[in-house]
């Protein structure tokens, strides 16, 4: 089945509205479209009865977060509606409009270009290091000396605002120059190995990884794909990590917030000691409290 077509049923399944593709096979995109609108229909209404159903990834999860969180006051919420990239190659399509005639796509976050041999993404801030940036919250395990340390609830806070982007940045590329743009967050399951296979000795083990991305920033999960590949539909019983025996048995979960969206959300939350929780997160930023104000240094 044409990447396009894919797609357009992936996007009509979750109950947006979809025009024609306009440089895949149009008539066989459309009678795939009239042959499956019950089966669409049947889908979204079990998706409504089902709302707040995790995949079993994303409930380990949320399993967690709730128990980390619970003296927080914060309550965190997986997206439950975030179009998964469950096939190789639909994020890369996704990352850019769905117009022949139109090879760039730009936002506050990233430029996207179509090129003869692939594409190329460009992020607005390109770090090669974590050096000054890499926060931890204060639980669990001793922090590394190397680190900064943060109180949970600042962490329970900004991952609240991490997970309600803002619709601008929620555009779907793709959909940019259609009469109906779609605004949603996407996500992405991973297994990468761990550790190899070791033939009479050990067998090869994977963790699971989970990325939630702003749909503007579909090009970051084009990236980790390429690097580490796609481990399909989480909600899939054989993809459930916790039926195979190769799962380390570690779950992870990848958030992406821009940096610039984030230093508007800090100046807007209401923290305790908010002047040193921002230094600590903005070292390179001048935050007045009273005014709830961010003044680049």
């Amino acid at each position: 089945m044409h990447i396009c077509t894919n797609i357009a049923v992936k996007l009509v399944s979750h109950g947006y509205e979809v025009p024609p593709c306009t440089n895949g096979n149009q008539e066989a995109e459309i009678q795939v479209m009239q042959l499956a609108s019950d089966l669409f229909r049947r889908y979204a209404e079990q998706s409504r009865l089902l709302t707040g159903h995790l995949p079993p990834p994303d409930r380990r999860i949320q399993e967690f977060l709730d128990d980390a969180l619970s003296t927080t006051g914060v309550e965190i919420n997986l997206p439950t509606n975030a179009i998964n990239m469950d096939r190789y190659g639909m994020a890369r399509k996704l990352s850019l409009p769905d117009d022949p005639n139109v090879n760039e796509f730009h936002n506050s976050e990233n430029s996207s270009y179509k090129l003869c041999n692939g594409v190329l993404h460009n992020p607005f801030n390109d770090r090669r290091t974590t050096k000054g940036v890499f926060h931890i919250a204060d639980y669990g395990l001793p922090i590394p000396a190397d680190k900064i340390k943060v109180p949970l609830i600042t962490y329970a806070k900004l991952l609240e605002a991490a997970l309600k982007p803002p619709n601008d940045l929620n555009l779907l590329p793709y959909t940019d120059k259609w009469s109906k743009p779609i605004h949603s967050m996407v996500s992405l399951m991973l297994r990468p190995l761990v550790c190899p296979e070791v033939p009479g000795v050990s067998p090869e083990r994977r963790l699971e990884v989970r990325f939630f991305v702003p749909g503007g920033c579909i090009s970051n999960i084009d990236f980790v794909e390429s690097i580490f590949g796609n481990a399909g539909d989480p909600t899939l019983p054989e993809n459930d990590s916790g039926l195979d025996k190769h799962w380390t048995g570690t779950s992870s979960c990848v958030v992406l917030a821009p940096r610039k969206y984030i230093i508007y959300c800090i100046s807007n939350l209401e923290l305790s000691n908010s002047t040193q929780l921002t230094h600590s997160l903005i070292p390179d930023t001048t935050f007045t409290p009273d005014t709830t104000t961010i003044r680049h240094s």
